[in-house]
């Protein structure tokens, strides 16, 4: 499919996920898979106001194109602004406002998801940010309606495309839902009939067998794979084969997996140092180890890892004991 005028040539996208998609996990993604990616997301005014911190969030692998760069905020001046130093300094082909993320200090303050409330505001943030992203396609996510009783992702969609949207991604729940109950494809397929932009559909895919069944569904473009793909990028690499109609790979074993993890690691601490990139891996490698008999001792160390000396040896404690 195109999204404006770039060529995407898979059906499998990667989920912005705050403190998850950086740049060595959507490398570890994008090799595996050829899946298309975006950046975590990235604030406005911390853009603005040039940021030290939020910058770097931005970066793209050298072979990660085309790709997308995220933002988020309310304000349709800052947004504008936002999205040409969003596109200059990542280089992404592709800008994508984020109107979905349902985590309170965002979604309360009018940003995120918060914006689903006020769709005139939203209309005027996504033509500031067409007008500043330099030519580039502009893209928006977001969830079916702030609660099930103000559900109108319908009339959301209709209006993004109205003003500039070169393709929607629907998150199939309410921001009051967060992550919990069942994702409603359904509104997802109202959303792909009533829009003649691309529609990427979102939420509850776990497998591949999931992946065909939310496509044939919605008839959506394009999956998105979120929360499934924590721990474990071969998803995304299962969901392309079964889309393409070819045998779906097994799972790697477990000091292959480890591996990857560790290069994912190595990876961030060449772009945030080895001190954040060890602090993150806390969490990342616990995912990695989801589902793994006796795991829980090495867990318990990753949970005091500082160092990638730290992780070396931990990994070396998995493989001699656990695989």
């Amino acid at each position: 499919m195109n999204i404006g005028t770039i060529q995407i040539d898979t059906q499998v996208a990667l989920a912005p996920m705050a403190g998850v998609t950086d740049l060595g996990f959507r490398t570890i993604c994008r090799e595996l898979s050829g899946c298309y990616t975006t950046t975590e997301m990235v604030s406005s005014k911390a853009l603005c106001y040039q940021d030290k911190k939020s910058i770097p969030l931005l970066k793209l692998g050298e072979e990660e194109h085309p790709a997308a760069a995220q933002i988020f905020g309310s304000d349709p001046a800052c947004m504008e602004e936002a999205a040409g130093i969003a596109g200059q300094v990542s280089g992404a082909e592709i800008i994508d406002i984020n109107m979905g993320c349902p985590v309170p200090k965002v979604a309360q303050s009018g940003d995120g998801s918060g914006l689903m409330r006020t769709p005139e505001l939203a209309a005027k943030v996504m033509e500031a940010v067409v007008r500043g992203a330099g030519g580039r396609p502009v893209t928006v996510k977001f969830r079916l309606g702030w609660d099930k009783g103000s559900i109108n992702c319908v009339e959301f969609a209709q209006l993004m495309e109205q003003a500039g949207a070169a393709a929607v991604a629907v998150h199939g729940r309410t921001r009051r839902q967060m992550y919990s109950g069942e994702a409603d494809w359904d509104y997802i397929r109202a959303v792909k009939e009533a829009v003649s932009v691309p529609v990427i559909a979102n939420g509850d895919v776990f497998s591949p067998e999931a992946a065909l069944r939310i496509l044939k569904r919605t008839r959506a473009d394009m999956v998105m794979i979120g929360r499934g793909a924590f721990g474990n990028p071969w998803l995304l690499q299962q969901c392309a084969a079964a889309l393409r109609g070819e045998p779906i790979p097994s799972l790697p074993p477990l000091a292959q997996r480890c591996a990857t993890a560790m290069r994912q690691f190595t990876l961030n601490a060449a772009h945030k140092g080895e001190k954040i990139a060890c602090l993150e891996a806390r969490r990342h490698y616990a995912w990695y180890l989801k589902g793994i008999p006796y795991a829980g001792y090495y867990k318990e160390q990753i949970a005091r890892v500082s160092t990638m000396e730290d992780l070396a040896r931990v990994t070396q404690g998995i493989r001699r004991d656990l695989c």
